[in-house]
């Protein structure tokens, strides 16, 4: 008398589940709060070091709304890249 049965399978048999490979979409608010909070450095870093001269708190008007246009444009950009 014979009996057919299949023996378990071994280690090296079994599928390997997929390789990650450490890439993951790129989230928009992240890259956005980043590149104004480098922004807003810079501006800092120009005021202080003297190279933009600042006599009144009015010659800021320039200044100020530059990281949120720069964070701006490229929110809108890397939305665009992405539906494409």
């Amino acid at each position: 008398m014979t009996h057919d049965y299949a023996s378990p399978p071994r280690f090296e048999d079994q599928a390997q589940p997929p390789r990650r490979t450490g890439r993951h979409p790129v989230n928009i608010g992240h890259l956005v709060m980043g590149l104004v909070f480098l922004v807003f450095v810079v501006v800092w870093a120009l005021i202080v070091t003297g190279t933009v001269h600042i006599d009144t708190v009015e010659d800021l008007r320039w200044l100020l709304p530059l990281p949120w246009i720069v964070g701006g444009s490229i929110g809108l950009l890397a939305a665009l890249l992405r539906k494409s």
